[in-house]
């Protein structure tokens, strides 16, 4: 039996690096899609997530022989997704990072198991963007309160403060779908 290797992304990447335009779009449609959900986390418009796609694309092939090959490329490129959106959301001055202090409480919410993607996230959209943007990070993304602190310059009393008020946030407006549909059964 003989084993045809599909796709090599050492190679490809290498070859994207020296500017080779078909090596480019194939690495672009092996990653847009995810990355696209990536980008629509953070705005919900779903052109301006698309714009922020392209221009996160282009930063990924221009910085392209900065990448080491440790780790995954597709880690990688959401990395500078992400940069991407929190530069585009800090720049459009959306962001309101309060600095009050909450004491962060880990409170136990109502199974999501019944809930589609679609409507976790049509909730996620509904945060103030600076919410959005720390429970993404977060929730989402996996970085660490300390993490997120020195990406958005905040301290990390903030970060949790705005965690706190995002899941809260979240928690009533679940609750609050979850009415709606029951009463229109």
């Amino acid at each position: 039996m003989k084993i045809i290797k599909l796709h090599n992304e050492k190679s490809l990447i290498k070859k994207a690096t020296n500017n080779n335009r078909e090596a480019q779009k194939q690495l672009f449609e092996q990653h847009s899609p995810k990355m696209l959900s990536v980008c629509r986390q953070y705005v919900k418009d779903l052109h301006h997530a698309e714009d922020l796609l392209l221009q996160g694309f282009l930063k990924v092939f221009t910085n392209l022989h900065k990448f080491k090959h440790e780790g995954s490329f597709e880690g990688w490129i959401r990395r500078i997704m992400v940069n991407t959106c929190i530069s585009y959301l800090r720049k459009k001055n959306v962001v309101d990072l309060s600095d009050e202090e909450y004491v962060f409480n880990d409170s136990a919410t109502e199974s999501l198991e019944n809930t589609s993607v679609e409507d976790i996230q049509k909730l996620i959209d509904q945060l103030p963007e600076g919410y959005k943007m720390v429970f993404n990070l977060y929730a989402i993304e996996g970085y660490k309160h300390s993490e997120i602190a020195e990406k958005l310059g905040v301290s990390e009393s903030t970060s949790k403060s705005q965690l706190f008020k995002a899941r809260k946030l979240l928690q009533q407006n679940y609750i609050t779908m979850n009415k709606t549909i029951h009463e229109n059964k």
